[in-house]
């Protein structure tokens, strides 16, 4: 099964695209789903079994304070010089381990990218 991503209403339109022309298939909240809760968002991304890409950090609450199961989240922290750059760290990470990380929180930076099991 191809892995599937949803980009919260956070993330930059541009990388929305960019994961597109690499040909991963993204549902985005901003098209489909707009004005979505950040908890109904969640329930998005588990219904259509996708990672949820986010520049909102209040995702990290839901998954580590609030324990919300069945997701994977890939947190996004740059500048808006650095919008190359992070694209192509997200673009490593997809291709490199996809859908492991399902049940993780990543959170990427330019230089760093750290990922975590969920509770």
């Amino acid at each position: 099964m191809p892995l599937k991503i949803l980009a919260d209403e956070s993330v930059d339109y541009r990388i929305v695209k960019a994961l597109r022309n690499s040909g991963y298939e993204i549902l985005a909240v901003l098209e489909n789903y707009q004005g979505f809760s950040d908890k109904d968002v969640l329930k998005v991304a588990k219904s259509k079994e996708a990672l949820l890409v986010t520049e909102d950090k209040d995702f990290g609450e839901w998954v580590f304070a609030h324990k919300e199961k069945g997701v994977g989240v890939i947190l996004l922290r740059y500048q808006l010089n650095e919008l190359k750059q992070i694209t192509d760290s997200l673009t490593n990470l997809l291709n490199k381990h996809g859908e492991s990380l399902t049940q993780k929180f990543a959170v990427i930076k330019v230089k760093k990218i750290r990922i975590r099991e969920l509770p």
